[in-house]
């Protein structure tokens, strides 16, 4: 074997049937994983709560998290500062105006000052930064030499990525919702198209709109992965994915594309709201769940399809 630079392969058995450009394409090896060691068990390699806790201990993860834990008191001291007048333009109330109202109504607000982009940032984080990492630290091929199936190493690794994500969605409103009931008091959540919910109601609908903001982030999560799989720049992944979804919201906001526009994922990124409507709507929020999972879907199947084929040499 060489020992200059070059992809991490061994030589090929002729009676193994080999992967793309002429290794197994599972495991970037030129053997079969199965023969890698006596007992070998692909299901094994690389443990889910491994993987989270490499993750857990990245700067990255610590700073977006205290970020995200900040970002409720920072709106306290602004509504301190300046307190809501309690009806918007031409009359009408408006979620930011009934922020003060209860901790429910603050929760509520922020998210909805945080979903439209903060909080496509953590997710476009820990999906676009968890393979194109270990590329640039030269350890990816290191991890598939162990040997780790590339299946499995993706499946790891998007798994921990969307745990992390989903743990960012709810690290917001929980902390939202406990300072906002210190600062403004425990009570119903007052609706901006009128009338009010009791607080347990409000709970259940913060929560469903906490869920669809996840599932809305999806094809975010999937830009992000599909990048990370495809470069080995991480702040690459991570803008990509930013910014395409940037272009998105762009787009939506362009009417002359008419009905185009309900095709995009921008378009149903808060079709919350309709859960802190005094009768419950489903029908928007089924809609953008439905076309952000199928995006999301076509992305991640990209990603584990281009992975597979593609030569590890960092």
């Amino acid at each position: 074997m060489s020992s200059g630079p070059g992809p991490l392969t061994d030589p090929v058995d002729p009676g193994h049937p080999a992967g793309p450009h002429g290794t197994d394409s599972g495991t970037g090896l030129g053997t079969r994983p199965e023969e890698a060691a006596p007992g070998f068990r692909a299901g094994r390699t690389l443990p889910l709560r491994v993987e989270a806790l490499r993750q857990w201990k990245r700067r990255r993860t610590l700073v977006m998290g205290g970020v995200l834990a900040a970002l409720p008191f920072v709106l306290i001291v602004a509504f301190a500062i300046g307190r809501p007048d309690g009806e918007g333009p031409d009359n009408r109330i408006t979620l930011m105006d009934t922020a003060t109202a209860s901790g429910a109504n603050f929760a509520a607000t922020c998210l909805f000052v945080s979903a439209g982009f903060l909080l496509v940032i953590p997710v476009a984080l820990f999906c676009g930064d968890t393979v194109a990492s270990e590329a640039g630290w030269s350890s990816l091929r290191y991890l598939l030499a162990a040997p780790v199936p590339r299946s499995r190493l993706l499946a790891s690794k998007l798994a921990v990525a969307l745990l992390y994500s989903a743990a960012a969605m709810l690290l917001l409103p929980l902390v939202a919702l406990a300072a906002g009931t210190v600062a403004y008091g425990w009570g119903p959540l007052r609706l901006p198209t009128g009338g009010s919910l009791p607080a347990t109601d409000a709970l259940v609908r913060l929560a469903l709109a906490v869920a669809f903001v996840f599932v809305s982030q999806l094809v975010t999560a999937g830009l992000a992965f599909w990048l990370s799989t495809r470069t080995d720049a991480p702040l690459g992944a991570v803008g990509g994915a930013v910014g395409l979804t940037i272009v998105g919201n762009v787009l939506d906001a362009v009417t002359a594309l008419g009905d185009w526009r309900d095709f995009l994922p921008a378009h149903w990124q808060f079709a919350w709201i309709d859960a802190l409507q005094p009768q419950l709507e489903w029908g928007g929020m089924i809609k953008g769940a439905a076309i952000s999972v199928t995006f999301s879907l076509v992305l991640f199947a990209l990603a584990f399809r281009g992975f597979a084929r593609k030569d590890i040499v960092s």
